[in-house]
């Protein structure tokens, strides 16, 4: 697992790599979140692009084999893999996420932290959490509608449903849609973009925009978590884990 961060004039551009599929742990999201806290600590940088290396933006967390959100934390303490992800909301100067292929669960997540979102053709955007018995997280249930509405958001969730680039950029989901090989230069087009305004302004602007967004975001991820906890002990759950894994429909009975 890597997270380098390079400079491009005023915009840092923070490059993760956890091959093949770029699972989402602890150590990647605390690593972004260095990264994040880096670029808000220079003044040189007015904007931020995040981006992954392979054909996948982050395939979520690894839930079959290194659930990040299942480990024992002390009664009263929060889960810590949450904790870096509500982190990830307070960066406070623009990111724009350069998306291609799939962004799903955590991955998602992850996308949603940024303020625009570039994506391919082929970027596939879900939230599939019911289709493995659990419930969402990282913050989705409180960002997603935010962004494409509350139905949108309800239909995504509900169905677990992809929606590819094309729909995405129709949704606002995606707010600009290029071609596979053009998504790191459109990204870092847009950032350098952002980068030419007042960064005091900016950063004003941004900040009455999203208000109170990682607050929100801390509290969603307490009650996604509960809800998990539960969740993970059902038979469902294990069955939709076993589903995705040999890439079938789950068999669930609701309990």
């Amino acid at each position: 697992m890597t997270v380098e961060t390079k400079r491009s004039g005023h915009v840092a551009i923070v490059t993760f790599s956890r091959p093949p599929h770029n699972f989402a742990d602890l150590a990647l999201i605390e690593a972004i979140g260095a990264a994040f806290d880096a670029a808000d600590a220079d003044g040189d940088v007015r904007a931020i692009v995040l981006r992954s290396e392979g054909r996948v933006f982050c395939a979520g967390a690894d839930l079959a084999n290194a659930n990040p959100v299942a480990d024992e934390v002390p009664a009263g303490e929060r889960n810590p893999f949450y904790v870096a992800a509500a982190k990830l909301f307070g960066v406070a100067k623009p990111v724009v996420a350069a998306v291609q292929g799939a962004a799903v669960g955590a991955g998602l997540g992850l996308s949603l932290i940024a303020d625009f979102r570039v994506a391919t053709a082929d970027a596939r955007f879900a939230a599939n959490f019911v289709q493995l018995g659990f419930h969402p997280g990282f913050g989705i249930s409180a960002v997603l509608e935010r962004i494409v509405g509350r139905q949108r958001a309800l239909l995504m969730l509900l169905t677990g449903r992809r929606i590819g680039g094309g729909q995405a950029f129709e949704w606002g989901l995606a707010d600009q849609l290029v071609a596979g090989g053009e998504v790191d230069e459109a990204a870092l087009a847009l950032a350098r973009e952002i980068a030419t305004g007042a960064p005091l302004a900016v950063r004003s602007t941004r900040a009455t925009l999203r208000g109170d967004l990682a607050r929100l975001v801390a509290e969603a991820t307490d009650h996604e978590l509960a809800e998990q906890a539960w969740l993970q002990k059902t038979r469902d759950f294990a069955e939709g884990v076993q589903a995705v894994n040999e890439r079938r429909p789950g068999r669930f009975v609701g309990a």
